[in-house]
């Protein structure tokens, strides 16, 4: 009963989130110098010509007017047309979200990935050079952000060394059909490995960039748990039983020492989706963050907030799916 209570008052916290978001949203790209119509007509076109396309894409009307209008066509699903492209914004998002996913996704396990090995070493390795060298490493890693990375690895990788494809989500002659727009899962289902290297190849740089900041907080945060961890009586007792140190760290300090770094995970996936703004466009790739900035570009406001709308619902969707996993799995909070 205590995690119902607690999962429907973070679904209230989630919908007055998602109300303000949209309330900042839409009121702060129209502040923004610009008009959006007069970029989408040639020079030279008339008075009558802007007023028009002013009145049906309802410009005209005071922006409390528009809010209410477009508020009301959001909670039915109806995001709005795009100014640029012409077409509903929910399904211009819609079709770019899978590739946002799965880079995010791919760069989030290579984070764990490598954020646990520096944890579980520096830990096996506590008070000697290689802690020193793994903690040098963390600060460095953190001290750059994202994008820079990325420029690195696509002159370490992409231009000295071409192992890795630099720009685009997959090979213009790739021969393949695909039925959904999550190309790498469905290359996995249906045993095309080869589309799956494919799709690698161009994820693998853009994916290392956002990893490698969030593999360092995760080094250290977990590091830190399981040195505190490996004072305490149970640890010290499987020690007076003559298991190994590999085996105590593994079996008896990782368990418990891991739950503040999930939670740390599930709140930094949150960040990472919205990092892979700049790391899209600077790869060319196809995804939701690279619309993002053609739609501040051109000043197509529905677009905007179709996609800080999106970004939105997914962080506090996972805020929400996080701090539920932690309730559960905290058994102080589970039972109230």
């Amino acid at each position: 009963m205590t995690l119902l209570k607690r999962a429907l008052a973070q679904l209230c916290t989630t919908a007055i989130t998602l109300f303000g978001v949209a309330i900042v949203v839409f009121f702060v790209v129209r502040v923004v110098p610009g008009n959006p119509i007069a970029m989408m007509l040639p020079p030279g076109a008339s008075a009558e010509d802007i007023s028009r396309l002013e009145a049906l894409y309802g410009l005209d009307k005071s922006i409390l007017h528009q809010f209410v209008i477009w508020l009301g066509g959001a909670v039915q699903g109806d995001l709005g047309t795009s100014i640029t492209t012409r077409q509903p914004v929910l399904e211009l998002v819609l079709s770019r979200l899978p590739a946002t996913l799965e880079l995010s996704m791919m760069a989030l396990v290579i984070a764990v990935a490598i954020g646990g090995v520096l944890a579980l070493t520096g830990t096996r390795m506590r008070g000697t050079r290689v802690e020193g060298a793994i903690d040098v490493g963390n600060g460095m890693a953190l001290s750059v952000p994202d994008f820079l990375w990325g420029l690195v690895l696509i002159l370490a990788f992409g231009v000295l060394w071409p192992i890795f494809h630099i720009s685009g989500r997959a090979s213009p002659t790739l021969d393949f059909e695909f039925a959904t727009k999550f190309y790498l899962f469905e290359s996995v289902l249906r045993l095309r490995f080869d589309v799956w290297l494919d799709l690698v190849s161009h994820m693998f740089m853009p994916a290392l960039a956002l990893a490698i900041p969030l593999a360092a907080i995760i080094a250290q945060l977990l590091k830190q748990s399981l040195k505190e961890t490996m004072h305490l009586d149970y640890v010290t007792l499987a020690r007076t039983k003559g298991y190994g140190e590999n085996s105590v760290i593994l079996r008896e300090a990782l368990p418990n020492a891991i739950l503040p770094t999930l939670t740390l995970v599930g709140v930094q996936f949150t960040f990472l989706i919205g990092g892979t703004v700049i790391i899209e466009r600077l790869f060319s790739y196809e995804g939701l963050g690279n619309m993002a900035i053609d739609a501040v570009i051109n000043r197509d406001l529905p677009l905007i907030q179709g996609i800080v709308i999106l970004f939105a619902l997914i962080f506090t969707a996972v805020n929400l799916v996080v701090d539920l996993s932690y309730a559960a799995l905290n058994p102080r909070l589970r039972h109230g």
